[in-house]
């Protein structure tokens, strides 16, 4: 069967298609055939080796998978079962969804919403399921519409997409933020009332600034979530998801202190598995479906190889769902 397989030896690091027999595949009391996976942003970075994502080789990367199970000694699961994984160390740790067969834990798996076909689960993915998380933090902790604007930054990426058709279709009004003009009528499209460019946010912040956001989802950190937090409204919250500018906060504790501001840390790879389940459940209830032909784009096994590196550079938009089996 085929898969993406990365390696590294005295002849350094690679990253190839290439075929796997099912006897080389790791303990796991679940067979599941793998109808897509996706790229993220971690996959292209174990794929590049632009960082020590990878622990252990050879490693299968693909942190999401969509499939049906073949065998199952799960109690939870049995053969033909519809499921999809997200995180766990799955691609980094333990074989991932870059290939066309997956063994895996049962207790990993979400079993796939009535609502969505594998290909539309992988368009959302661990991007948009984080995404659902985020949103469902700002309403754990009381921003609703009506309390103003909510920030998006990374826009153009995978969660951002995804937090953006989401928070206007919930009747938010939405500000992408994003480093490319040319994508500003994509984000439009999905529901953004404004688009800012990125530079507004990415510079060294003051310790307050002029109170605006209501609520915000950051994917970049550094500057920009210090910038974010500086100009919260009083009691604003911001779920912080990424460190794509870097994972460092140079920040002060004035406005949390101030205006009563939280910062909410969302990790989506070791949630437990009820979080994970009402996260799906709410996304077939609360996601525009037909804004993931927007947010898509389909690809081969072998083309992952080529797109990862425009993902590094960030050069591209949306979600990359990657079809693994013909």
């Amino acid at each position: 069967m085929q898969a993406l397989l990365i390696n590294k030896d005295d002849t350094g690091y690679t990253a190839q298609l290439g075929q796997i027999e099912a006897a080389q595949l790791p303990e796991g009391d679940v067979l599941i055939k793998v109808d897509y996976s996706t790229l993220n942003y971690k996959d292209s970075l174990a794929i590049t080796g632009a960082s020590p994502v990878v622990r252990s080789f050879p490693m299968v990367p693909g942190i999401d998978l969509a499939g049906t199970v073949e065998h199952s000694d799960h109690t939870d699961f049995k053969a033909g079962d519809k499921v999809v994984l997200n995180g766990f160390g799955v691609g980094e740790g333990h074989w991932g969804g870059l290939a066309q067969i997956a063994r895996v834990k049962g207790d990993w798996l979400v079993p796939l919403p009535n609502a969505f076909t594998p290909k539309q689960a992988m368009a959302i993915g661990t991007a948009g399921y984080t995404a659902m998380l985020c949103v469902m933090a700002l309403e754990q902790h009381g921003v609703t519409p009506d309390k103003g604007e909510i920030l998006v930054t990374g826009a153009a990426g995978g969660v951002g997409s995804v937090a953006v058709s989401l928070l206007a279709k919930l009747g938010y009004t939405v500000v992408a933020s994003s480093g490319r003009a040319e994508e500003t009528d994509y984000l439009l499209s999905l529901g953004a009332t404004q688009v800012l460019n990125r530079s507004e946010l990415s510079e060294k912040s003051r310790p307050l600034a002029k109170e605006r956001w209501a609520g915000a989802i950051d994917v970049a950190g550094s500057h920009t979530l210090a910038n974010i937090c500086a100009s919260m409204k009083y009691g604003g919250t911001v779920a912080a998801c990424g460190l794509a500018q870097g994972y460092d906060l140079p920040a002060t504790v004035m406005p949390f202190i101030l205006r009563g501001v939280t910062l909410a840390g969302i990790d989506s790879v070791y949630r437990p598995k009820a979080d994970r389940i009402a996260a799906w459940n709410r996304l077939a209830q609360d996601l525009d479906v037909s804004h993931l032909e927007q947010i898509m784009t389909e690809i081969t096994l072998a083309q992952a190889l080529e797109t990862a590196q425009q993902q590094i550079d960030g050069l591209t938009r949306g979600r990359f769902v990657v079809k693994v089996n013909p």
